[in-house]
């Protein structure tokens, strides 16, 4: 019976990420240390629509939001990534680059993208864009440079990042285009005329990221 089997493959797939979580504890470590940080975006994001940009299975916030992917194939890198340590992976539901989505103005409440910013040559564009549909908030969650592989680069400046902007700078290369402490992306957030609603520096205990909740509303609080 279909019902019988699709049950059973349910049981299956928890059985396997409860053996994953017993394999592998800093799994259940992770899941701990992310605690205060989950209530912190559901305290904003419970009851809400959104999207997330490059969503992740074995990163899932458990908030209701479409995920947004340059790629519609299920083979990617990142996709075999998500497999390996989450046994699926996060379907496409919009397909799109994160700085160009196909989505009218104020169409949801909230856009949510971790560790994704630091991958898109222009962040500015990426920060209106993400301004533009969302309704409520924007909410990152952004490597921090002292934490990451990243450590040993310059830290991005401001001016750098207004150039690319007004160049239009583009690439189709995937890497860190920019590394921020949290300090230096709040003087972008300054910048834009974002209000700061939250930041949290790190993230989480032990954590490689800081999180940050913006106001959506435009610039000049209409």
């Amino acid at each position: 019976m279909p019902a019988v089997g699709t049950a059973l493959a349910e049981h299956a797939l928890v059985a396997r990420k409860r053996v994953g979580l017993l394999v592998r504890p800093r799994r259940l470590l992770s899941r701990w240390y992310r605690r205060p940080l989950l209530k912190l975006f559901h305290s904003y994001l419970d009851g809400l629509k959104g999207i997330e940009i490059g969503a992740a299975a074995h990163n899932d916030f458990g908030i209701d939001a479409l995920n947004v992917d340059r790629y519609a194939e299920m083979d990617t890198v990142y996709k075999d990534a998500e497999r390996s340590l989450w046994g699926r992976a996060k379907p496409v539901d919009i397909v799109a680059p994160g700085h160009d989505l196909p989505l009218e103005d104020d169409s949801f409440d909230f856009v949510f993208a971790s560790h994704v910013i630091e991958h898109i040559p222009d962040p500015i564009a990426a920060l209106e864009e993400w301004r533009r549909v969302a309704r409520k908030y924007v909410v990152l969650v952004v490597p921090h440079r002292d934490r990451t592989f990243d450590r040993d680069r310059p830290l991005t400046p401001l001016s750098e990042l207004i150039e690319r902007h007004e160049s239009g700078f583009t690439s189709e290369e995937d890497r860190h285009w920019t590394v921020w402490t949290c300090e230096t992306f709040l003087e972008l957030c300054d910048h834009l005329g974002f209000e700061v609603l939250e930041a949290r520096d790190p993230d989480v205990k032990t954590g490689n990221g800081f999180a940050l909740i913006l106001s959506a509303a435009p610039a000049g609080g209409a």
